[in-house]
C-alpha cells in the first residue's frame, strides 16, 4: 500500500482494535502464494486497495478469496467479479465534479484558486451470492444500506 492509504488503514485498524497484516504482491503470479500465506496466517478477511494491478486482476483475486474462504472488501469492481463487498467513493459524482473544475479552468480561473474537495458520496455494493458461498449471514441493516445487492 502506498504511504497515505497505508497510514489511514493502520489508523482505522488501530481504532477498531484489529490486527493489520500486509501481503505484498508485485506481479500477478504472486497472488496464489499471497492467498496461501493468508490462510496459513489465519487471516480473517482481505481488504484491497484500488491499485492498477489489483484492478487488472480482479477476477483472479475474487476467485482466490472465495476458494480460500476469505471475505473480501475493496473497490467497486470487486463484488461484480465475485468478491464480497465494495465501499468506495462514488466515481460518477467525482467525474461530474472534475468536469465542473475543467469548466472553471477553461473559463480562466487559475487552478490554484480552486479549492480542493474530498469525496462526500460513497457507494456500498454487496455480493449476496458470495456471502452465501462463504457461509456468511449479513445483517439486514447492512443489506438495506447497500446501493446495490448482487443476488
Amino acid at each position: 500500500m502506498n504511504g497515505p492509504i497505508l497510514q489511514a488503514t493502520e489508523s482505522a485498524a488501530k481504532a477498531l482494535k484489529l490486527e493489520l497484516e500486509q501481503f505484498e504482491v508485485r506481479r500477478p503470479s504472486e497472488f496464489e502464494n499471497a492467498f496461501s500465506s493468508m490462510v496459513m496466517r489465519r487471516v480473517d478477511a482481505v481488504a484491497l486497495i484500488d491499485d492498477p494491478m489489483h484492478i487488472a486482476n480482479i477476477g483472479t483475486i475474487a476467485d482466490l478469496a472465495l476458494e480460500k474462504r476469505l471475505p473480501s472488501i475493496g473497490f467497486l469492481n470487486l463484488p461484480n467479479a465475485g468478491g464480497l463487498i465494495a465501499y468506495s467513493a462514488n466515481f460518477d459524482e467525482i467525474h461530474r465534479r472534475a468536469a465542473y473544475f475543467v469548466d472553471k479552468v477553461l473559463k480562466g480561473v487559475k487552478p490554484s484558486d480552486i479549492p480542493v474537495e474530498r469525496a462526500t458520496r460513497f457507494k456500498l455494493l454487496i455480493n449476496l451470492k458470495t456471502a452465501k458461498a462463504l457461509g456468511l449471514t449479513l445483517p439486514q441493516s447492512l443489506l438495506s444500506r447497500a446501493d446495490e445487492v448482487i443476488q
